[in-house]
């Protein structure tokens, strides 16, 4: 018997500032579904999900929910007004028999219950609205972009949550790895369209460019049929005029058709102009140790950034990623070691606060008013990248249009924003880019061609980021910091830090085996000396360890036997090489112990 469906949305129409957002759109969520929320950034994501809550009333139609089932809503920016602390907050819908939830959830969210709702930052005020929507455990989840502000163990914590849950979900997310290995359906915005796919994210592109590629096929065939009619509308209607008035109005219906068409939006007119070639050498940390009070950033750490690198820092939110940023750029110096910038640097800084970015002036304001990108008696240009543009133009190139340009910037969704301060940013000619927290709010369309671009730049990128995906995409090292000062470098993206960790190198632990047992001078062994039961059950243990010990020194050794393992991978050659020789000294340990329990239990026979 099929279930009845938790929650289903009928003939939805909404106009928003007089344009239309949806019209007659009909969509049902059924139990289990794990459904991927994506479009472009203002295609109405966000808006839809609030309506799919209840918070945003359509201008038509209906939205079902069956009496009994629950739909719980993690919206980007909650409203904590009343409550004191953020756990206050989170807890409000809480039975007091079921407050252990919230305690399970904080810990893997690393979200901290006691903290005041005045001096929370936005970042914490959006996991007390996800750990509230988790530890209530509705039977429909909305959650609206959970990863940011999370980092990389938090996301994979809540990645594997969602995993194991029996609740329907439906998600939105610029984070590809975090929809990939969660959603099972499809849900895709477009021009106020949308359209459902019965699988997951993987594989959306390759479907959504068939669709298009479809739709510009069939707009081809349009186009060469309004020509040919046109034609015979020029030669041949005076003679047939009485005759053929249905031709004519059937060519007014099809020009109709083709204008009533919405062009799809396009990509923004991203770029970016190297300055000047910096030096080979970008920059050179030695020794590099940095406190706050009794807290450790970075202890005794050695760097080398050439031209051309693309390094990622990743590591748990305060464990100092941007403070390491900052070190090596020169904008704080460290307590001890040194920090040596190349020549010729131009720098760029693409801030997580987005504090170039004056909220209450306008956006015209915010170009033009830039010392950076003035130019000297025009109020209406900016200079990108040498040559003058008017501001509007400029501004369109990111996909912004005339109407935004004299709108405050804090009326800018989080994606609006990070264009905007990219648009800042890629004005001006720089060869060392530091990014620190790009991705954050960005749609998929735009994370692609700000990967392409960073790609295709030919100076130094220094790049924050949670996005495991991208990190992938775009680093050629990956610099981890995990806590208390302990900083490491490892060749490759995130995936290959991830196989390149110790405990991943070799995951079966080392055994720990007692020192070699030495006889005494006095003791001879054959004299029939009984074995102790902890001895008796050591020596039966003995040949499984052996035997463990054997087949990791073989892995390891296969590992080291690549013949380019050395110059393509040198730190996990290293590493291997390490545990390679720990491995040996445990094995001979163990077998020499053997040797010596075996001997004094056959002379106790």
């Amino acid at each position: 018997m099929a279930r009845a469906p938790l929650l289903q949305l009928s003939g939805i129409s909404l106009t928003f500032g007089g344009n239309p957002v949806f019209d007659d759109l009909s969509l049902t969520v059924q139990p289990g579904d794990r459904v991927a929320l994506v479009g472009r950034n203002g295609t109405g994501k966000s808006t839809l999900m609030k309506v799919m809550a209840g918070i945003v009333e359509a201008d038509k139609g209906q939205v079902v929910v069956p009496a009994g089932v629950t739909v719980g809503y993690m919206e980007q920016d909650p409203d904590l007004s009343g409550f004191a602390t953020l756990g206050e907050f989170a807890a409000s819908k809480l039975p007091d028999d079921e407050a252990w939830r919230l305690a399970t959830v904080a810990d893997g969210l690393k979200f901290d219950p006691d903290v005041p709702v005045a001096t929370a930052s936005g970042g914490e005020r959006r996991r007390a609205a996800l750990a509230k929507l988790l530890a209530e455990a509705p039977e429909l989840m909305l959650l609206d972009e959970p990863t940011n502000h999370l980092d990389i163990q938090a996301i994979e914590w809540l990645e594997n949550e969602l995993r194991e849950t029996r609740v329907a979900f439906v998600l939105i997310s610029h984070d590809r790895a975090f929809l990939k290995a969660l959603t099972r359906a499809t849900l895709w915005i477009d021009r106020g369209e949308v359209r459902r796919r019965e699988a997951g994210f993987d594989g959306f592109e390759d479907w959504r460019e068939t669709i298009w590629a479809e739709e510009d096929e069939a707009r081809h065939k349009l186009d060469r049929k309004i020509r040919a009619e046109a034609k015979w509308a020029v030669e041949g209607i005076s003679a047939r005029r009485k005759r053929n008035q249905g031709r004519v109005r059937a060519l007014a219906a099809l020009r109709e058709e083709r204008a009533s068409q919405i062009r799809r939006q396009g990509t923004a007119a991203m770029a970016l102009e190297s300055g000047p070639v910096s030096g080979k050498r970008v920059i050179e940390a030695v020794g590099l140790t940095k406190r706050f009070g009794d807290k450790t950033i970075v202890k005794g750490f050695d760097l080398r950034v050439q031209r051309g690198d693309r390094v990622a820092f990743v590591g748990p939110n305060g464990v100092g990623k941007t403070t390491l940023l900052k070190l090596l750029t020169g904008e704080i110096q460290p307590d001890a070691g040194t920090v040596t910038l190349g020549t010729s640097l131009e720098i760029a800084v693409f801030d997580q606060t987005r504090s170039r970015l004056d909220p209450e002036a306008s956006l015209w304001e915010n170009l033009t008013g830039d010392p950076l990108m003035a130019v000297s008696g025009a109020s209406d240009q900016v200079m990108v990248r040498g040559q003058p543009k008017h501001v509007v133009g400029y501004l369109k190139d990111f996909l912004f249009d005339e109407a935004q340009a004299r709108a405050p910037v804090r009326s800018l969704s989080g994606g609006e924003k990070a264009r905007l301060l990219l648009a800042k940013i890629m004005a001006l000619p720089s060869n060392l880019l530091i990014l620190d927290e790009p991705t954050n709010d960005l749609d998929v369309e735009t994370l692609d061609l700000l990967q392409d671009i960073l790609g295709e730049f030919d100076g130094t990128v220094l790049l924050v980021s949670h996005d495991r995906d991208f990190i992938d995409r775009v680093a050629t090292t990956t610099v981890a910091m995990d806590g208390d000062g302990q900083v490491s470098a490892y060749p490759g993206g995130w995936s290959d830090y991830v196989s390149q960790r110790p405990e991943r190198v070799a995951p079966v632990e080392i055994p720990r085996v007692p020192p070699k047992v030495e006889p005494r001078e006095t003791e001879v062994i054959s004299t029939g000396y009984a074995l102790s039961f902890t001895e008796k059950k050591r020596l039966a243990d003995l040949p499984s360890v052996i035997e463990k010990l054997g087949s990791e020194i073989a892995r390891l050794g296969d590992l080291l036997g690549q013949p380019d393992l050395f110059d393509r991978e040198p730190v996990k050659f290293r590493k291997a090489s390490e545990m390679l020789a720990e491995r040996e000294t445990a094995l001979s340990q163990a077998e020499e112990e053997w040797l010596a329990l075996a001997e004094r239990a056959e002379g106790q026979g």
